[in-house]
């Protein structure tokens, strides 16, 4: 019989720090959320690839999404559903509301004991924090092995997952048991692109406050149907302890935050001439920048 897997991706919508403008910061030195547009975290989409595969390679696989954040944040759930994900939970609370790393990972893992899944995929860290934490505390919380900087999941032998990891000076090929928590590093593959059925299926698909939000309500002969309904949990549905989410569970204080503004001191141009290029190269030794 062919194992079949019930997975979790855990992904985050963050603003694109990629493309930051004047505009990025507000004067207390936070995030202007609003003049960045919101993103599906790039590592998160390389996880969902890891998750789908094992979709396509083990039949019977089901991927759903989970992710938190405000209602505007199923809009990673219905991504995740155009490119071939099952469905997804959002967890959405004003509890919730102001978390670190340690108060997210409390709230996601209280969400996957409900879900119960054999694995559950993240990427390495989120583009808005960089800490790389979340993925391992949720690990810690639940009492489930971990898996880093993971490039690819190989197979499933012996009742073991075999995954490949990629690290600084080179690979190294593990196995685990599951369930497990697998964090899943840049370099993996990334997402397959939308797929059309998906995506004239799942179009409409919407949260309960979404659907009240709608003035027009043109979306309800369709959310009939429970497969485009979007479940959305708080606090009392995952139930635990509340002062652990939130503000009143994060230890973390931000002591200082400055703006760094990098400017160059000199330019130079050079051509692609033979002559251009050597004296950078004598430049760059001569600075002990290589060599």
């Amino acid at each position: 019989m062919t194992k079949a897997f019930k997975i979790v991706v855990l992904a985050k919508q963050v603003p694109d720090t990629r493309n930051v403008g004047k505009n990025a910061m507000k004067e207390d030195g936070t995030v202007n959320r609003a003049a960045l547009p919101a993103i599906f975290n790039p590592e998160d989409m390389n996880a969902l690839e890891q998750a789908l595969r094992i979709k396509d390679k083990f039949p019977g696989s089901e991927v759903k999404l989970l992710t938190m954040g405000p209602s505007r944040a199923a809009d990673i759930i219905r991504e995740g559903l155009f490119r071939g994900a099952d469905g997804g939970v959002l967890l959405t609370d004003r509890k919730f509301a102001g978390a670190d790393t340690l108060a997210t990972s409390y709230a996601l893992s209280m969400a996957i004991r409900k879900m119960q899944p054999d694995i559950i995929i993240a990427g390495r860290q989120a583009i808005d924090g960089d800490t790389a934490q979340v993925g391992p505390q949720v690990a810690e919380k639940l009492d489930y092995p971990q898996v880093t900087y993971a490039e690819e999941i190989v197979g499933f032998e012996n009742g073991k997952l075999i995954i490949k990891r990629r690290l600084e000076r080179g690979v190294e090929v593990v196995s685990t048991p599951v369930p497990v928590v697998i964090t899943v590093h840049a370099t993996a593959p990334d997402c397959r692109p939308r797929n059309a059925k998906q995506l004239l299926k799942y179009k409409y698909a919407r949260t309960l406050t979404e659907e009240q939000d709608n003035e027009h309500n043109s979306y309800l002969p369709i959310l009939s149907l429970d497969y485009l309904r979007i479940p959305e949990w708080g606090v009392n549905d995952v139930g635990g302890d509340e002062t652990s989410y939130g503000l009143s569970g994060s230890p973390t204080k931000v002591k200082k935050i400055e703006n760094i503004v990098f400017q160059a001191k000199e330019s130079k141009r050079l051509s692609a001439s033979e002559e251009d290029i050597d004296s950078l190269i004598k430049e760059l030794i001569s600075s002990h920048t290589i060599g």
